[in-house]
């Protein structure tokens, strides 16, 4: 299923936003996510510190993609989905909105992987991702994505400049998984 238009980047790439499928999983391979990281976030009483970091962070290895790819296929599996950019036939962007309704309210589906590729980022691709798995989360009827973002600078700026704001409702299971995400709310 195609969603959306191509666009063209630099006047040279095209990139499609398509559903992707179980059997798609082994594409994240395709990914390079890694940047160079200045400045890190910590939240302590709902704001956020800054803290320099100033290291490389590299792509994924083995072990990690051994962690990643049964985490896209889990979602997959129980009613999650899952959009990707594709330049042709490379992936080099994905998101997955996980099946689980969390919250008090029980109205609010997580953004559980979002990634653009290193040399594609900053061109639009990660919002027309968000954009398209924000349809589905109202299709489903989720009022809120919620978001663990990595501590990043551009991560938390990216989610922030899509309207997500810090919760002061952390969803305990993920904040146990991952302790040093910042976790945001974006009302859709």
């Amino acid at each position: 299923m195609k969603v959306g238009h191509d666009t063209q980047i630099q006047g040279v790439i095209m990139v499609s936003i398509i559903q992707m499928k179980l059997e798609d999983s082994c594409r994240i391979r395709d990914i390079d996510r890694s940047e160079i990281i200045d400045l890190i976030y910590k939240c302590k009483d709902g704001n956020l510190e800054e803290i320099k970091a100033g290291h490389e962070c590299p792509n994924w290895k083995e072990d990690e993609y051994q962690e990643i790819i049964p985490r896209y296929e889990y979602e997959l599996k129980n009613g999650g989905t899952a959009f990707g950019a594709y330049d042709g036939n490379k992936l080099v962007g994905f998101g997955v909105l996980a099946h689980k309704f969390r919250g008090k309210e029980n109205n609010q589906l997580q953004i559980d992987l979002m990634y653009v590729t290193r040399e594609y980022r900053r061109q639009g691709i990660g919002r027309r991702i968000l954009d398209v798995l924000s349809e589905v989360a109202i299709e489903k009827g989720a009022k809120y994505l919620y978001i663990s973002s990595t501590e990043t600078e551009s991560a938390v700026n990216f989610y922030s400049s899509y309207g997500s704001k810090i919760t002061s409702e952390v969803d305990k299971e993920l904040f146990e998984k991952e302790p040093y995400d910042i976790h945001m709310l974006k009302k859709l």
